[in-house]
């Protein structure tokens, strides 16, 4: 059985091995001392833990972090492809589809217009990483309504394609009058000579000469708006609404064939050639409007010219002569 060790010294004095007796003052800075090596001993190497060793709970929480990270990465990569393949779907929209059917572009006020993006672009790499997995939720959810818009547009595009022979029907393909010689056009499009007033006018138009009695055809398919008499000049006219925003008025007639209301067809006699209203002689006064805005008839020719006559016809319109009206 152990016991506890006892100390002596000498004692000079009494010349004698006397019992070591410390002081109690001593004891407690011993004491004291010994706790207090503790305690700093014990906060070094927690310390030391917290810096370089994680708790089971560290672990997972790191190890999620980790992953929300390489989610979020691979979440921004797949936002920007399908951001950059919704631009290229929304540009073929406007430069390639809507052009073969002849539709009108679908503004940028429709759509999430560029600078938006770009400053949206910019207020995201100013937030903090909780804020940019908010911010591209709702980028997602723009895009899925972009998304949206642009599968409305592409069955507004499945319908013109059904509908493309109609389309093709209802442009103005023709001219007005027999003209294989390609010597019945006195006045082209543009400003001209006015016959009465003498004085350069806009010509909404181009005349065709021919004597009265000589066939006027529609030049497309479609419903007569106008048949009668036109009191600005005209004389008797046929206005045609050909849809998919074509018209077309053919002017002066001697005779008008059609009726209002009634569906004609590419060819079909609507009247013919005469001298009535602000007319100089028996001519075709005939004008192609799309959209509203009166535009050039010499490009609607194409069905019934080959390129050699066109370039011949396109020279004989462009000569700034008087009109005939």
């Amino acid at each position: 059985m152990n016991q506890k060790r006892i100390k002596y010294y000498y004692n000079t004095h009494t010349l004698r091995y006397e019992k070591v007796e410390t002081p109690l003052r001593i004891r407690l800075l011993q004491v004291f001392g010994f706790v207090a090596a503790s305690i700093v001993t014990g906060v070094i190497i927690v310390l030391i833990a917290f810096k370089y060793v994680d708790s089971p709970k560290e672990k997972i929480l790191r190890q999620q972090n980790d992953d929300l990270r390489g989610n979020y990465a691979l979440l921004e990569d797949r936002l920007k492809q399908l951001e950059l393949q919704m631009g290229e779907l929304e540009n073929r929209d406007n430069t390639v589809y809507r052009s073969i059917f002849e539709s009108e572009p679908i503004p940028d006020s429709a759509r999430v217009k560029d600078m938006e993006k770009k400053k949206e672009v910019q207020l995201v790499q100013t937030k903090g990483e909780s804020e940019l997995v908010n911010e591209i939720r709702d980028q997602l959810n723009d895009l899925s309504l972009r998304t949206a818009y642009q599968s409305v547009s592409y069955k507004e595009i499945e319908g013109m394609v059904k509908n493309k022979e109609k389309l093709l029907l209802a442009i103005p393909a023709i001219q007005p009058v027999s003209n294989k010689d390609l010597n019945r056009i006195a006045s082209g499009f543009g400003n001209r000579i006015d016959p009465v007033y003498k004085v350069r006018k806009f010509h909404a138009g181009l005349d065709f000469t021919a004597p009265i009695g000589t066939p006027i055809y529609a030049t497309a398919d479609g419903t007569v708006k106008e048949a009668g008499f036109n009191t600005g000049g005209y004389g008797n006219e046929v206005v045609i609404n050909h849809g998919y925003g074509y018209q077309t008025l053919y002017g002066h007639m001697y005779r008008v064939k059609a009726k209002q209301g009634q569906t004609v067809k590419r060819g079909e006699v609507i009247g013919y050639v005469g001298n009535t209203g602000k007319s100089t002689g028996p001519h075709c006064h005939y004008e192609v409007h799309r959209n509203g805005v009166p535009v050039d008839p010499i490009y609607y020719f194409y069905n019934d010219l080959t390129p050699a006559q066109f370039d011949r016809i396109l020279k004989l319109a462009a000569a700034g002569n008087q009109s005939l009206d």
